[in-house]
This record gives C-alpha cells, structure tokens and sequence, in this order.
C-alpha cells in the first residue's frame, strides 16, 4: 500500500522569503512591531561623492571677480559672497546672466550656470534708494518707539500724584487748587509730546494709547478740582453760618442785659432794710 505523507516540505524559496521578512521586522521595548532600521542605509547616503565647486566669473564694472560655489547654490548665496568681496550689500546688488536678471531664490545649475560661466553684477539704484527709504523708516519708527517709552515712564510718575490726589480728597483733606492745575500741566505738556510724534504701525497703537492714558487722568483731576472745591465752599458756608449764629446769640445777651432790672446789691439792700425799721413820724390834724 501507498501511504500518503501527512505534510510537505517548505520550498528553499518560500523559506528564504518567509526568513527574510521576518528579519526585516523587530519588536519594540514597548511591544510595537516596526521594521528594523537599516544602518547602513545612511553609510550608502554618504557614500556618494560631493558636488564639485564650480568657478564662476562675475564682471563688476572693469574688473573680474573669479567665485567658487557649488552648482546647486542659489543667486541669492552668489550675491552674499560678492558682499563680502565688493562691500554692496546683496539686496542692492542685480545678476545678469545671458541677458536676464536673475531673481535671488534661482538656483544655478537649474538657470544653467557651469564652470567658467560669466555673470554681470550691477547695482541696482532703486533697490538701493529703496532700502535706505526701509532704513530711514526703521530708524525712525524706533526713534518714536523709545519717545513713547519715555513719556509713558513719566506719565507712570504723574498717575501716582493723581492717584494720592484722589485718596486726599476722598477723605476730606483740603488740596490746594494750585496743586491740581501744575499737575494738569504736567500731563498736557507730555499729551503735547505725544502729538508731535510721527507713528505707523504699531507704534502708532501705542502712542494712541499713551493719549488716552493721558486724557482720562486730565479728565479725573477736573472732576477732583470740582468736587475739591464743592467742599471747600461746603465747609466756608457752614463757617458763615456758626459765625452768624454766634453773632445773633450775642447780640441776644446785650439786649437781655439792658432791659432786665439791675440786681440789688449789698449796701442797697442795707439801706432799704434800715429805712423800713425807721419810726414812722407822727402828725397833729386838725379840724375845721
């Protein structure tokens, strides 16, 4: 009899396929099966040679300028190493090659520069005028910038006298009307500042802001001079008033005193009573 086998062999090829996905593969500290790193995939990255550098020739007025810089480098990092050389800033600098002006985020090899390429540098005039105009604008943005600061430091000062102000009337104490008015000219003096400052921007927000500032504490030291006086002319009427008061009391006693009777003193009540215990005369009538 012929006895069938119960189980066939593997194949070598689906066995090496089945050893080599499974060595593909390694089980994480934290249980994740991933696929294994492979270290010398960076090795064979590196393994490549670099890119030569190639020799660029740029004409600057009459004179040549020889550039080396790898192929894949942009204009932009062309005209950085011209910086360095000819002292023109690169954003004042254009690059002409085969009659076109290259824009600075171009790369060479992709404008087909090569070895012993020739390229024209100019300067560029308008781009020139135009970032002095930024730095003009710049400077004086942050010129207005630190004036602001400043006022905004002083302003920080006359709000703690407006503050003591307030408190000082709050509880009755008098202020001197003299006091509050130097202090409103304190701070129009700075709103005058404020005002001559030129601002865009941001800094135009913040000089805004310092200007409210400003005229809400103008506004409260009116309101403290209102209410500063409104009590000072309370306090002088109630004066006025126990002042009449007392006037119309004393005059009360004076009339009192001359129309009351005078009270007897010691040698008057002497005298009556020496006069009453005198004889009383007597008389002889006679009749017709």
């Amino acid at each position: 009899m012929l006895r069938s086998k119960s189980s066939k062999p593997s194949s070598p090829a689906i066995a090496g396929d089945t050893a080599t996905a499974v060595d593909e593969w390694e089980v994480r500290p934290g249980g994740m099966l991933v696929q294994k790193r492979n270290p010398n995939a960076d090795a064979g990255a590196a393994a490549f040679p670099p890119i030569p550098n190639i020799r660029v020739r740029v004409k600057h007025g009459s004179a040549y300028l020889d550039v080396y810089l790898s192929p894949q480098s942009t204009f932009g990092e062309l005209k950085k190493l011209l910086s360095e050389r000819t002292g023109l800033h690169p954003l004042d600098q254009k690059l002409v090659y085969k009659g076109k002006d290259r824009d600075s985020s171009a790369y060479l090899d992709i404008a087909g520069v090569k070895d012993r390429s020739k390229i024209v540098l100019l300067e560029d005039s308008t781009a020139q005028a135009k970032r002095f105009l930024e730095m003009r604008r710049s400077a004086k943005m942050e010129k207005a910038a630190k004036s602001i600061s400043q006022i905004s430091v002083e302003v920080d000062k006359l709000a703690l006298q407006v503050s003591a102000l307030d408190v000082a009337v709050s509880k009755g104490v008098k202020v001197g009307e003299n006091d509050v008015l130097n202090l409103i000219e304190l701070l129009m003096a700075q709103l005058i500042k404020l005002d001559g400052i030129a601002a865009d921007g941001e800094t135009k927000q913040q000089r805004g802001m310092q200007v409210r500032r400003v005229q809400k504490y103008v506004e409260r030291l009116d309101v403290l001079k209102i209410k500063s006086n409104a009590e000072q002319q309370k306090k002088k009427q109630q004066q006025q008033q126990l002042q009449i008061q007392q006037q119309q009391a004393t005059t009360l006693d004076f009339f009192d005193s001359l129309f009351s009777p005078p009270t007897p003193t010691a040698s008057t009540v002497t005298t009556v009573s020496s006069a009453s215990s005198a004889p009383t005369p007597r008389f002889d009538w006679e009749i017709f």
